[in-house]
């Protein structure tokens, strides 16, 4: 089983290669892939050291499964030249993910969908998975109609360049700015770039994949995403009205029973998800589940994750351990 890892040197890729080692799958070769200007240099996995290679290297090695968090136009690009060696690309970016012949997979919610033929399966974006990982459930249960989605994304959402950007306001330096405001002690209502109808790519994301990924488009779906200054895990305040009446103790134990997601809601000893307690963990929190008194049928959440784990590379290897698991690779 050889898996490439392409990125590697990022941020998401160290945390693939982070998940890849606790969860152990049978690798018997990885391949680090980077940039040109990284090529060459050494990176430890399991106590060994690998040198990484570019992506013509890596393609040339025919690996069983390749793993991508190299952003949009890297894998517009290479994606298909793996797959045309007969490698399994699972991509971390959105370039594929809205594609009507690529798979958008939560192996938990949807992964029985994938087949052997599918050489480019999409993973959703990371304020998508949790939101899903929540709802599912409960939309299988009660048939959502209208979900109202507020985000505090966490910098690293953005990448290393605004975890600088942070830490350098903390610590009172002048840097490079990831953002055009400070985000220290703000909050941006700007999660991505603008799009002609005034909501940003982000929120769109949120409109979207939840659609494609449950495979039902008769729910709708209004979101804004705001950045804040943690520097990891992302959090949403989620209003979702269903068509049919819910039991509060019996949401509370459809979510504690569904795997992946952990309810944490005692409110007498101020129990409630918060990024800091989401930190390094796969699992999606979830609590602040009320009522929404205004309007009937609605409920209010309040959902968490690590944004970089289960938001990101956790995923990416879950399908990749199905994929492995259903003997389609």
């Amino acid at each position: 089983m050889k898996i490439a890892v392409v990125g590697a040197t990022g941020m998401v890729g160290t945390v693939m290669l982070k998940v890849l080692e606790e969860r152990n799958l049978p690798i018997t070769e990885l391949i680090p892939v980077a940039s040109e200007r990284s090529a060459g240099k050494k990176l430890n996995y399991k106590g060994k050291e690998y040198t990484i290679v570019t992506l013509a290297d890596a393609v040339s090695l025919k690996p069983d499964i390749a793993l991508f968090s190299a952003g949009g136009d890297t894998s517009l690009e290479w994606a298909p030249k793996f797959a045309e060696v007969g490698t399994t690309v699972i991509d971390n970016s959105s370039a594929w993910r809205m594609d009507p012949t690529k798979k958008l997979v939560v192996p938990e919610i949807n992964g029985a969908i994938l087949t052997a033929d599918d050489k480019i399966i999409a993973n959703p974006n990371c304020s998508t998975i949790q939101l899903v990982m929540a709802l599912a459930p409960l939309h299988k249960k009660y048939k959502m109609k209208r979900l109202v989605i507020s985000t505090y994304q966490s910098v690293s959402g953005t990448g290393v360049k605004a975890v600088q950007q942070l830490d350098n306001e903390e610590a009172g330096i002048d840097g490079e700015m990831a953002y055009p405001h400070k985000i220290g002690r703000n909050a941006l209502p700007h999660c991505d770039i603008f799009l002609e109808n005034g909501y940003t790519k982000e929120e769109m994301k949120l409109v979207k994949e939840p659609k494609k990924i449950l495979g039902d488009e008769s729910f709708s779906v209004t979101a804004t995403a705001v950045r804040i200054p943690t520097a990891g895990g992302h959090s949403e305040a989620v209003n979702v009205q269903f068509l049919n009446d819910f039991d509060l103790d019996e949401v509370r134990e459809l979510l504690s029973a569904t795997p992946g997601v952990i309810v944490q809601d005692d409110l007498a000893n101020n129990v409630y998800p918060m990024p800091i307690n989401a930190h390094n963990k796969d699992e999606v929190f979830v609590g602040r589940i009320r009522r929404d008194e205004s309007q009937k049928n609605t409920l209010n959440l309040w959902i968490v994750a690590d944004n970089l784990r289960k938001g990101a590379a956790t995923n990416t290897v879950q399908i990749a351990e199905y994929l492995i698991a259903k003997n389609l690779v």
